[in-house]
């Protein structure tokens, strides 16, 4: 492979124009509908690659090449993205909306750059130059991660189930600066309300009614005194947490209220659930889970250390398998059976922000690694 190299004339040097693909896809506004995005995807891995391209119903991008009739390895992501902060937009000549720009310093700054962009397209450029050894290479780039996996969820029911999957979300800086490390887990995240019922009255009298906010808040200390979820993932300590976040009841000052609801963020781990359940035995109280994004947890220690030593092959520092603090498509493709790690280019703290960036040198490691990947399946796979 080409050494990462620029030139003092701002020349693309990287691997077949990585940087100029990775400017391509974050200039793309993708926060409202990500069709143009996936657009821009798929027509250049028609024109660039000699995969088997397909965009699915829902919007995701899928491409392979490789052995079909061998174990498959995904190279996923997704080019939706958070809506951005009005200095990330302008207008270009043609009055559309673009996503600004700006490169300084070795990195790229714009709205998904970091989340994640610029990791697909390392995946993209690493799935075309890639020679698969002992397995079909897929490459995916969903739709609505940021909605709560809409597009992997659709593509896990239609059929999708790679047996091992590197998911490009943010491994840099876990374990030191500048490293790109593996993540063998994640928390997930369940979001659920408890509801307390009683029975209105004058505030005068209100030993004639039920107080719905004191039954809530009954409930409340029942949730401060669960313990934490907490597991172990190859070693690796992975502890959750539960926390009230919100509570709405009460209509007027002189009223006893009849309701009041409780907001609930729970951050679970693989295999344990809180039992917040016992919310409920208090009187008048329901619990209901609006949402619950899965952990994750890399079912296959060959493959996770296969990625690390790729990892290792590409860096001076000495990455490690590490955890993740939240959710992401990893989830979903473990809770379905597929072996998950996450490697990207995304710094801890960077997705999300004002001035979210991406380094083009780690892009460039990421290329590196994901490529690595595919062509030594064959200590895994």
């Amino acid at each position: 492979m080409d050494e990462y190299d620029e030139t003092s004339d701002g020349q693309d040097r990287t691997p077949e124009g990585l940087r100029a693909l990775t400017r391509d896809l974050v200039s793309i506004p993708s926060h409202e509908d990500p069709t143009a995005a996936g657009d821009a995807i798929e027509s250049w891995l028609r024109a660039e690659t000699d995969g088997a391209v397909e965009r699915d119903e829902h919007g995701n991008v899928l491409a392979r090449t490789g052995d079909p009739d061998a174990p498959t390895v995904a190279l996923v992501g997704h080019h939706d993205v958070v809506p951005p902060a009005d200095s990330q937009t302008t207008v270009g000549d043609d009055g559309e909306e673009r996503y600004v720009l700006d490169e300084r310093d070795g990195r790229l700054y714009g709205r998904g750059s970091a989340d994640m962009k610029g990791a697909v397209a390392a995946a993209m450029c690493a799935f075309r130059d890639a020679e698969p050894e002992d397995c079909e290479l897929c490459f995916a780039s969903f739709v609505g991660e940021e909605l709560g996996g809409v597009g992997a969820r659709a593509a896990i029911e239609d059929g999708f189930a790679p047996e091992f999957a590197v998911v490009g979300e943010g491994s840099t800086n876990y374990s030191g600066e500048g490293v790109t490390d593996v993540v063998v887990a994640h928390k997930g995240r369940r979001a659920s309300t408890l509801v307390a019922s009683g029975e209105s009255t004058h505030a005068s009298i209100p030993e004639k009614g039920v107080n719905a906010v004191y039954r809530a808040c009954d409930a409340v200390d029942v949730v401060r005194e669960l313990e934490f979820p907490e597991t172990t993932v190859m070693g690796e300590r992975v502890r959750g947490s539960v926390a009230v976040t919100e509570i709405d009841g009460g209509t007027a000052w002189n009223v006893v209220p009849d309701r009041c609801a409780v907001t609930v963020d729970e951050r679970t781990v693989p295999g344990e659930r809180a039992p917040l359940e016992r919310a409920e035995s208090i009187d008048g109280v329901e619990w209901t889970v609006e949402q619950d994004l899965p952990p994750m947890a890399c079912s296959d220690d060959a493959f996770a250390d296969a990625v690390l030593a790729a990892a290792r092959d590409v860096q001076s520092s000495t990455p490690e398998h590490v955890v993740k603090p939240h959710a992401t498509d990893a989830g979903w493709l473990a809770d379905a059976g597929t072996a998950c790690v996450i490697c990207g280019a995304a710094e801890t703290g960077e997705a999300h922000t004002d001035t979210e960036s991406v380094s083009y040198e780690v892009l460039d490691r990421c290329y590196r690694i994901y490529r690595g990947v595919a062509e030594d399946a064959g200590a895994f796979a």
